[in-house]
């Protein structure tokens, strides 16, 4: 587990402990090509070293696929679903021109099942406003219809997508309350749009800053961000606070792990982080 991922693992947990909630361990290995053999064993242990303990069972996305086809079949029979066989060259030439090239320009709006070509699974995106309200960032809206167009709920390798599991996972954990990254931010509204749809409740949200190399680059496995070293968890853990801005005490740096969490949970104030979009750490400090 690299800083950025530990770093919103921490603002969950804090957020959770400090508001006497449940904090839950979900772990996204549906999508297989890109899993990577002992990390999720890694992210465990990690969470463990640093004294995050999670709340019941761990919840793994590759444990759900029936849940998931149920699910995507209730769309289906309500007529909101439709094969898309558009190839990225495609989609690439016909979005060229756009303002918005995440945008789906509908090529494949009229088509229905079954195909004989390989498929995407898309949902048909109604024309009204999302809406919902950020603990960190205010009021958010967006109209899906203007701005992405209908979303893949189910690609073309027949794994289902992200924004799709998601949603039926919260609902599935009852989950209340969500805090993770705010690149993340822009999902909540196709998630929001599932839910409704799905006739899920919706939980509350809030995105925190982001942890960004010198480059402002998201610290992730795809910026080949470095391990954090659990060899110091306590040294690690005072650090995080302060990229927090929880603005911890020096001397609750000497103290045990128990104790910095404890102090963590009983000082949180996520309003601190508001209208901050991003966070570099020194890396010397770490």
């Amino acid at each position: 587990m690299h800083l950025g991922s530990l770093y919103t693992a921490l603002a969950s947990y804090l957020d959770a402990r400090s508001n006497f909630g449940r904090w839950l361990v979900r772990i996204d290995d549906i999508d297989t090509p890109r899993n990577v053999a002992g990390a999720t064993d890694d992210i465990l242990r990690t969470l463990e070293a640093f004294g995050l303990h999670w709340d019941g069972s761990v919840y793994y996305q590759s444990r759900q696929l029936g849940h998931y086809q149920a699910r995507l079949d209730s769309l289906a029979k309500k007529s909101l679903l439709y094969p898309c066989t558009c190839s990225r060259k495609t989609l690439a030439i016909a979005v060229r021109t756009k303002s918005h090239p995440e945008d789906y320009p509908g090529i494949c709006k009229h088509k229905t099942f079954p195909q004989t070509k390989p498929f995407a699974t898309r949902i048909r995106v109604a024309d009204r406003a999302i809406a919902f309200y950020d603990a960190l960032r205010g009021n958010q809206s967006d109209n899906l219809a203007a701005s992405h167009g209908d979303f893949i709920v189910k690609r073309k390798d027949q794994i289902f997508a992200y924004q799709f599991t998601v949603a039926i996972d919260d609902h599935s954990q009852n989950v209340t309350h969500v805090v993770r990254g705010a690149d993340l931010l822009d999902s909540t509204f196709k998630q929001i749009y599932l839910q409704q749809e799905l006739e899920f409740s919706r939980p509350n949200y809030m995105h925190v800053p982001l942890i960004t190399d010198r480059h402002g680059n998201k610290l992730s496995k795809q910026t080949f961000a470095q391990e954090v070293d659990k060899s110091r968890p306590r040294h690690v853990l005072f650090k995080l606070l302060e990229l927090l801005w929880q603005s911890p005490p020096s001397e609750l740096a000497d103290c045990s792990l128990h104790d910095i969490l404890d102090w963590g949970i009983a000082h949180w104030k996520p309003a601190l982080l508001k209208n901050i979009d991003t966070i570099c750490p020194d890396k010397e400090s770490f």
